[in-house]
């Protein structure tokens, strides 16, 4: 009996978790499915122009899809690398006296407010950006930086579970084989732990897709396509963070349509992610 009531508490919790889902998946669609059906959705999409105060209003939402793409690709850029780099030094590399401390401040960075990280890169990046390279300073390329450092605990904590996940027999068996221990790290580990890793990068680009205080702050919410990372832009979570609280009728209509594309457009990702990381995939430890 008891083992039976802790399975149905543990079903209801599940099913209230998808219900959860449901609601906010009806709440969204609901409200933003039908402008655009009126508007079409080809030229809400690809259109250039977001004026909804104009008569007629124009609802294009293309400058924030390039823009959250740029902004997202630049903070993987930035991100992967690094948290990839920490986690393998961390597992394989570091003596444990460091990597006990390591791992907790790691940890605290993913508890800094986001807002926090916004004013950092507001009064410290983007001054130095605007010296070095030019340009207004609030622009993709610092809302890369600030949101590769906020991804960097999503891929450090993940990725290092998943390389500590590999079984010693492997790491061994590599060694034994007369690789080093680079080599083995390469070669044998990383691709073992491929998987676990590109969950952690989609978790990341889940976060930075995302992200809307921080980005609010730091890249400048211009409503231009960007054709630099020192240009300013605007993201599909910017714009409905910036206008939500004033907006009312079809413009309201249009940022919950905006969320609409933001929800179908993750995912679509992590439906290919998925896809990506399922397929198998002769490494070269096996080989």
């Amino acid at each position: 009996m008891k083992e039976r009531g802790i399975g149905i508490l543990l079903l209801l919790a599940a099913l209230g978790a998808l219900i959860a889902l449901g609601l906010i998946t009806y709440f969204i669609f609901q409200a933003g499915v039908p402008l655009i059906a009126r508007v079409g959705l080809w030229e809400f999409l690809s259109g250039m122009r977001w004026n909804p105060t104009s008569k007629p209003p124009q609802f294009g939402i293309l400058p924030m899809i390039v823009g959250s793409l740029w902004l997202t690709v630049g903070a993987l850029v930035i991100g992967v690398p690094l948290g990839l780099a920490v986690a393998v030094f961390m597992v394989e590399l570091a003596p444990p006296q460091l990597a006990m401390v390591m791992r907790p401040a790691i940890q605290l960075l993913a508890g800094i407010p986001s807002v926090i990280y916004g004013f950092i890169g507001l009064t410290l990046l983007a001054p130095l950006v605007r010296a070095a390279f030019g340009g207004p300073g609030l622009s993709v390329l610092t809302g890369a930086i600030i949101l590769g450092f906020m991804i960097l605990p999503t891929i450090i904590a993940i990725s290092e579970d998943a390389i500590r996940a590999v079984p010693l027999a492997i790491r061994e068996g590599a060694l034994a084989l007369g690789s080093s221990h680079w080599q083995a790290i390469s070669g044998v580990i990383l691709p073992t732990a491929r998987s676990g890793i590109i969950a952690g990068v989609i978790l990341g680009m889940g976060r930075a897709l995302g992200e809307t205080m921080a980005v609010i702050m730091m890249i400048g919410n211009s409503l231009d396509i960007p054709t630099s990372p020192l240009q300013p832009a605007t993201t599909l979570t910017s714009n409905i963070g910036l206008e939500l609280a004033y907006a009312s009728g079809p413009h309201r209509e249009a940022l919950f349509a905006t969320g609409v594309v933001l929800f179908i457009f993750i995912m679509i990702l992590n439906a290919l992610a998925t896809t990506f990381v399922r397929r198998p995939v002769l490494s070269r430890s096996s080989t």
